[in-house]
């Protein structure tokens, strides 16, 4: 199945089949959500017991997309992308604050969305295997939305972006909110399936059915680099 027939909910099921892609490099950009240290630290497991053992257990999956698909795929595209002088661009949660009191309310609500994340420290940073390189732009936002809460809207607008393709996570939150408001400021939104997860892959498998073909268009990162000729 292709990225034109797959992910299809019940408004798309029997629409017809997207025209082909038209990706310029000099209208194109990879945008690299929020994959920070914070959500890549783990516990030790011979640590645990009772329902930090089963919590543990239940992330695992996560963890293992991660490190064997969303990582070293999202490392591709950027070595790829930069090799082409496209541009890539970074977004992370991360507040200016200290105590984070410049957070959005979704990030100060009890429960695991309570993200403290002063911007400078360790947590808060790309993971090193997708740190930016030179003058790579990063936006730092206290939102879901990569363009809610910074002005990265008017950067791809400046850069002369029509397209933006997204990789990270998580695909039901901070990708879906950030694919969401690209859509709804005109820009062509392509979203990379197995370089996106979710705390399970049925919420990551049910938001892309969501999403797709009304906010973007998913496709695979194969599929990516054979319409853009990577």
């Amino acid at each position: 199945m292709s990225w034109k027939t797959a992910y299809r909910s019940i408004y798309y099921q029997n629409a017809p089949e997207p025209d082909d892609l038209d990706l310029k490099a000099n209208e194109t950009a990879l945008l690299v959500i929020d994959v920070q240290n914070t959500y890549l630290e783990r516990p030790d497991k011979n640590t645990l017991s009772g329902e930090a053992l089963s919590e543990y257990d239940a992330w695992t999956p996560f963890h293992q997309r991660m490190n064997e698909s969303v990582i070293p795929g999202t490392a591709e595209l950027l070595r790829l992308f930069r090799a082409k002088n496209i541009e890539c661009l970074f977004a992370r949660i991360a507040c200016h604050t200290e105590d984070g009191r410049d957070r959005s309310l979704s990030q100060k609500m009890p429960g695991w969305n309570n993200l403290l994340l002063p911007k400078n420290q360790e947590p808060s940073q790309m993971v090193g295997d997708l740190a930016p390189v030179g003058d790579e732009i990063v936006v730092t936002k206290t939102t879901d939305s990569a363009l809610t809460g910074t002005n990265l809207r008017l950067i791809l607008h400046n850069l002369g972006i029509k397209n933006v393709i997204c990789c990270g996570i998580f695909t039901d939150q901070c990708v879906s909110s950030t694919v969401r408001s690209l859509a709804d400021e005109s820009f062509n939104v392509v979203v990379v399936d197995d370089c996106c997860a979710a705390g399970s892959d049925e919420l990551h498998h049910k938001e892309l059915e969501i999403i797709n073909m009304i906010y973007c268009h998913v496709v695979s990162r194969q599929e990516l680099k054979e319409m853009m000729g990577l």
